[in-house]
């Protein structure tokens, strides 16, 4: 399979929404292969576990036939070499999106020239959604069944009352 045809989209999915959902599979209809690497990311503190966020994405994408769902740690570009892949897409959402993901990208150019950063954007529908922002929403008591897959409203539900009363974060795995 040619490299340049296999695509790695990153991020925490913390939690996993339909914004998310269309960029990967606008992504499956341009490469080949595209792995849903979902970040441990130790500078965040996860509403969810690593292994309930990889749970959710396989559980949210399981139609499209192309994609893989891992967790990693360390430096995108250092997982996306790992995995011999020379193409990391990401989303922007707003223009507010862009001066942070152009310092990344140059950024991870400067660490790994042989790994290009490709950038989607959403369907009109989905410019709003944030994991951010459905966090919040959902510890708040609102309800965010428009913007995530009914499993993941479910998650949302059960966790958001304790991450709102600021119960200690997950334990990353060992």
């Amino acid at each position: 399979m040619n490299q340049k045809r296999r695509a790695v989209y990153p991020g925490t999915f913390d939690p996993i929404t339909n914004g998310h959902k269309d960029l990967v599979r606008r992504a499956s209809g341009i490469f080949e292969h595209v792995v849903v690497a979902i970040a441990a990311n130790p500078n965040k503190t996860p509403m969810f576990p690593l292994e309930q966020r990889v749970e959710m994405a396989r559980l949210v994408l399981d139609d499209i036939p192309n994609i893989e769902v891992c967790g990693y740690t360390g430096l995108t570009v250092e997982y996306a070499r790992s995995r011999g892949m020379h193409v990391v897409v990401r989303g922007l959402r707003a223009v507010s999106d862009f001066e942070f993901e152009f310092q990344l990208a140059n950024m991870s150019r400067h660490l790994s020239p042989e790994v290009e950063h490709v950038f989607l954007t959403p369907q009109e529908q989905f410019t709003f959604i944030s994991s951010t922002l459905v966090r919040e929403i959902a510890s708040l008591g609102g309800n965010v069944s428009e913007f995530v897959h009914p499993y993941v409203a479910e998650q949302l539900k059960a966790r958001a009352p304790l991450f709102a009363r600021g119960a200690p974060p997950p334990e990353p795995a060992a």
